[in-house]
């Protein structure tokens, strides 16, 4: 199984009959994942994710070769948005552009019922299969574009690993939105906020422009602003349009000229929509009645971590904190916190607080505020310690961060 469908190299069909049994080899044949003859040869990859076994076209070693609607696997992509779900038990969730099905998947491992949407046929189908695969039987497939095989319904969980490049290209279904632009993302960021029931959770993860580079997130934030939902932006990788561009379009390298003439088009076409920086990053949504708030806060993906808890540790404070003195407030630092203090002749000059979980959020505060922090235990109030301003300062941006705990209050 190795050989055949994840270094994807052609077997014996006598080996393949005596690994796996004459009904399976069968089996491949009929689903259209292997092409059997005196050698069984792979039509797609799987790749094991957790638990899961997840089908898609094979690996691409020329994009330029893959056809329209082909299916990919488990991308670095996929893996952030994998990283940055928050994943309470729910009754109901969502997957838009469900791709090879992966989220929708992972998904079902912790929701009653899942439906899966997509545009692409083919992606549909891998999704059934690799449901097939693990075992799961509570994902429903629907095909559409983004929210309309849903129409009129809510979801406690929201995901979508949008087509996520802004180029002049339609070439790829699962690459490139068929709209101008970022008005997909911007469509899957209000339709996901339009769509949570009342405590839901929502993770897109989308690319934005930004016509200033100075405030490069400023067109996402308005995207949130009045979505009923509080919202945690978080910038993964922003490029100018030639350094885009040359990302992109990577693969030409071989070919000079047309390297240059790709790159050419991309910057030009980036340079009329107005962009001066090009983001991709997450957009995680928690639907709740009164003051929502945004924040915005850069996440070097190489530090990412599984960030559940954390996500949702930090949009539980806020709820709570609304409308309530922080100061009143029982804390609790998790296990994963950590606070390095700095030392100089003998004194404590300041600290450093990290989170060693999620997107590992790193502050630099005063020694004295971070000892506080690092005490907390949940049994005693911020008013009780009689914390300084500057400690009361750091606890609410920690919170914020999901790096504190809220326990209750006094």
């Amino acid at each position: 199984m190795v050989r055949l469908f994840f270094l994807e190299l052609a077997v014996p069909l006598a080996e393949a009959e005596r690994a796996l049994g004459k009904r399976v080899v069968q089996a491949l044949e009929r689903t259209g994942l292997a092409k059997v003859g005196a050698r069984v040869a792979p039509r797609a990859r799987i790749a094991p994710v957790d638990e899961l076994l997840i089908a898609s076209d094979r690996l691409s070693t020329d994009p330029t070769d893959d056809p329209p609607d082909y299916v990919s696997t488990y991308s670095p992509t996929a893996r952030l948005c994998d990283l940055l779900t928050p994943r309470p038990r729910s009754k109901r969730a969502l997957d838009v552009g469900t791709g090879n099905g992966i989220h929708a998947l992972l998904a079902a491992r912790h929701t009653r019922r899942v439906v899966a949407t997509d545009v692409n046929p083919r992606a549909l189908a891998f999704t059934e299969v690799n449901a097939a695969l693990s075992g799961l039987d509570n994902v429903a497939c629907r095909r559409g574009s983004l929210f309309e095989p849903v129409d009129g319904e809510r979801f406690d969980l929201i995901v979508c690993n949008a087509p996520y490049v802004v180029s002049p290209e339609r070439r790829w279904t699962y690459r490139d939105g068929a709209l101008e632009g970022d008005e997909l993302s911007e469509r899957v960021v209000r339709g996901a906020a339009a769509r949570l029931d009342e405590g839901g959770f929502a993770n897109v993860c989308v690319t934005w422009l930004g016509g200033d580079a100075e405030v490069p997130d400023e067109r996402v934030a308005e995207w949130v602003d009045g979505s009923g939902c509080d919202a945690w932006i978080l910038p993964l990788n922003e490029s100018n349009p030639v350094e885009y561009a040359e990302r992109w379009n990577s693969h030409f390298s071989g070919d000079p000229a047309e390297y240059d003439d790709a790159v050419r088009r991309w910057t030009s076409y980036l340079e009329w929509l107005g962009a001066a920086v090009v983001t991709e990053g997450a957009v995680l949504l928690h639907r709740r009645a009164g003051k929502n708030t945004t924040r915005i806060d850069e996440v070097d993906e190489d530090e990412l971590d599984v960030a559940s808890a954390q996500i949702q540790r930090a949009f539980a404070a806020r709820a709570r904190l609304d409308g309530a003195d922080l100061r009143d407030a029982l804390l609790a630092s998790p296990h994963d916190l950590r606070v390095d203090t700095q030392v100089e002749n003998g004194r404590a000059v300041g600290a450093r607080v990290v989170l060693e979980e999620g997107t590992w959020p790193e502050l630099e505060a005063a020694a004295r505020a971070a000892e506080l922090v690092a005490g907390l235990d949940g049994s005693r109030t911020l008013r009780d310690l009689s914390a300084s301003r500057d400690a009361v300062s750091l606890c609410r941006e920690l919170l914020e961060l999901g790096a504190l705990e809220l326990v209750g209050f006094a």
